[in-house]
């Protein structure tokens, strides 16, 4: 029996004073402790130095099936658990989240799978009660304090619950670290758990170390195992066999380069580009990876297993080895590379009118660069620019010709540019962030994006056509209750809001962005639009994208990062060698549908980890500028304070408690209402902020109004 226990059996007896149970019991700290807690609880009084049970509140009674579900938030005094359902319901028919009163929890932490039951007459259909904890998640990462004088955890996700750090597993943890920890000893409550410290990053006042904590939380791990360091050892400085050329086109001859960010090293793909009788002929060379990456190798278990690489500020965890994503896999610049080539021939409108797949041997003329090249075409490269790209200008000026075309054939089929505010975020040389900047993409990398996109389309195109097992990057059509919310959004701010059907077309959507584009709701507008559709994702049906307006489309274009565009290379590999549809079914049929699922999963795992990174090094930056003003144009509302984001893109909250004394009214999701004065706070309203607070470890701004 627990101490708490003994202590309510002894209240219910008769009301005690606190030194009377210590007599009773011992151990003098502890109850006092315990007696705090439990008043804390609500299950025990205290008047005039006398303790008493509190009236026991009835258990609720609880009603049907329990439900299997995932703890997705968790507070201090509640919780909410999502019901585990069939991914592809559709989200009209998933079940709400269910509202566990905090007595009701169990001590169930987030991240659990539990089993809930609907409490009857709770405050809502959707109130329930953790029965029993069915998958516990021990693993935890958060901040070290100090509480009444023990060290605890603040868990990142629930930091309102401290928990008790063992003092036999502290690991030498120190107040304000940021660390991994496991929960060693579960309680019925949270209070009761009891923790131990399994690694130690660093200051949780620095990015780089709450980086790592992210990317541990998400089991993103950047060394790789030692079988795979042994296969890829192999390939230190590798060359191209000349045995490997067996077969295979000779583009070594053509005029083929690569464009991509100044510091980008695993190069995936490069371009060539002449001009026909008919209109042009596009080349689109792709990195051979598959002939590297054997299935059943050491290598393709563990890139299957990360799926994907994932890009933080100043540093990358490569889904493959440097050896290959450096190295023999990566197209650099006056070398010999194998590559997979999609090979196109557009008419004079940029329309794709055929195209052709083949494994083949090439060489990179310059490993060109976004910034260059744009300079090129803005007629401001110096000298040494145009000398390095010499051999290469007159297909830069036809890329550019055919990238003009493609644009005015994307933006007739209703494509959805929604600008996502992408932030470069600049490091000094100990990877602390000293600058941070809005990405603005120039032709250069548009047309790279454009001529992606053509490959793409064909690589699904030709896996339809061969009617074998496939993958394909599928976007569905936004959900019908999304619609309406968004509707009614975009109305509220101003908008003239026309859908024909119910379901927006992509023309309809095209042209809500663009009205929207330089005024002050365009970034509302644009984050509006991108919430109310699905997310992307993998499947083996080729269900098309949506957002591109494409009716087909897969990833075949970057297999150094990305798994997908692996399995992709494979199955055209095959069937080019001649496998037949019966024997690519018995190979890929049920493989396709596993990998569908398991790398969406991991594609999501990398995009936060990436944007919650994102937001610690923006603190970061921000962490010195405090009592500094700011321009900025309210981004979004909430009934809790308006966000602000500042030129640069970075965001900060201001709480309602600062913006009146009175009560704010949420207003069609589009403004927070002063009662008191009718003062509005609008998305899209400029305004002029101070910098209060940073926390770099949780990534939040925190600002107050400069009143004028």
């Amino acid at each position: 029996m627990s101490l708490r226990e003994k202590i309510l059996k002894e209240l219910e007896k008769h009301p005690r004073k606190a030194k009377e149970l210590k007599s009773k019991l011992g151990e003098e700290k502890k109850v006092s402790v315990a007696l705090d807690f439990l008043v804390k609880d609500g299950l025990v009084a205290e008047r005039d130095g006398v303790y008493f049970r509190k009236a026991r509140t009835p258990q609720p009674q609880v009603t049907g099936e329990a439900v299997k579900c995932t703890i997705v938030k968790l507070a201090k005094n509640f919780g909410f658990a999502a019901p585990i359902v069939e991914e592809d319901k559709p989200a009209a028919e998933k079940p709400a989240d269910f509202f566990i009163p905090g007595r009701f929890m169990m001590g169930a932490m987030p991240g659990d799978v539990v089993l809930v039951r609907r409490m009857v007459g709770g405050r809502g259909e959707d109130e329930g009660q953790v029965v029993s904890i069915v998958e516990p998640n021990n693993k935890l990462v958060g901040v070290v304090d100090r509480v009444d004088g023990k060290l605890v955890l603040l868990p990142d996700r629930c930091p309102a619950l401290p928990l008790q750090i063992k003092k036999s597993a502290d690991g030498g943890a120190q107040v304000g670290e940021k660390v991994a920890a496991e929960i060693l000893e579960r309680g019925d409550s949270h209070r009761d758990h009891r923790v131990g410290i399994a690694q130690c990053f660093g200051s949780s006042d620095n990015a780089k170390s709450c980086t790592k904590a992210i990317l541990y939380a998400n089991d993103i791990v950047k060394s790789f195992p030692g079988k795979v360091k042994a296969e890829a050892k192999k390939l230190e400085d590798a060359k191209v066999d000349p045995a490997d050329l067996a077969g295979r086109r000779d583009f070594r001859d053509q005029i083929i380069f690569t464009i991509d960010s100044a510091d980008t090293k695993d190069i995936d793909d490069a371009i060539s580009l002449i001009r026909t009788e008919n209109g042009y002929r596009l080349g689109v060379h792709i990195a051979d990876v598959s002939h590297y990456v054997r299935p059943g190798s050491a290598l393709d278990d563990e890139a299957y297993r990360r799926a994907t690489s994932v890009y933080t500020p100043g540093s990358v965890v490569p889904m493959l080895p440097r050896q290959l994503s450096n190295g023999i896999c990566s197209l650099n610049e006056q070398v010999d590379r194998l590559c997979f080539s999609c090979v196109m021939a557009l008419d004079l409108t940029g329309k794709v009118i055929d195209f052709e797949f083949c494994k083949a041997v090439m060489r990179s003329r310059v490993k060109g660069v976004y910034s260059e090249i744009n300079q090129i075409y803005d007629g401001t490269a110096d000298e040494a620019v145009q000398k390095k790209y010499a051999d290469c200008l007159d297909t830069l000026m036809l890329m550019r010709e055919l990238y003009e075309k493609l644009v005015v054939r994307r933006a007739a089929r209703g494509s959805l540019e929604i600008e996502t505010g992408e932030a470069k975020i600049i490091l000094d040389a100990d990877g602390k962030a000293v600058d941070v900047k809005k990405v603005e993409r120039g032709i250069a990398e548009q047309m790279i994006e454009e001529f992606m996109l053509l490959a793409n389309t064909s690589a699904a195109k030709m896996g339809k056509k061969l009617k074998v097992p496939f993958l394909y990057r599928v976007h569905e059509l936004p959900d019908p209750d999304r619609v309406e919310r968004l509707h009614d959004s975009l109305t509220a701010m101003g908008l003239n809001v026309v859908f024909a059907g119910e379901t927006p077309t992509q023309l309809e959507l095209a042209k809500l962005l663009n009205d929207a584009r330089g005024t002050g709701i365009e970034r509302a507008v644009h984050i509006n639009v991108l919430r109310s559709m699905a997310k992307a994702k993998y499947l083996s049906e080729p269900k098309g994208h949506f957002g591109l307006a494409l009716a087909d489309y897969t990833h075949f274009t970057s297999p150094i990062r990305r798994y997908p565009d692996l399995i992709v290379h494979r199955i055209l590999s095959e069937a080019l060698a001649g496998a037949n549809e019966k024997e690519l079914t018995g190979k890929y049929g049920d493989f396709v549908e596993e990998a569908a699922r398991h790398t969406s999963e991991r594609e999501v795992l990398a995009m936060v980890s990436e944007r919650s990174a994102d937001d610690c090094y923006k603190a970061e930056y921000m962490a010195d500028k405090i009592g500094q003003e700011f321009d900025g144009t309210i981004s979004s509302v909430t009934n809790f304070g308006i966000y602000v984001e500042l030129e640069n893109t970075v965001e900060g909250l201001i709480h309602v408690s600062r913006l009146s004394d009175g009560e704010m009214t949420l207003a069609n999701s589009m403004s927070l209402v002063d009662s008191l004065t009718g003062k509005s706070y609008r998305i899209g309203d400029p305004v002029r902020v101070k910098l209060i607070g940073v926390s770099v470890s949780a990534g939040n701004v925190d600002f107050d109004l400069v009143k004028n």
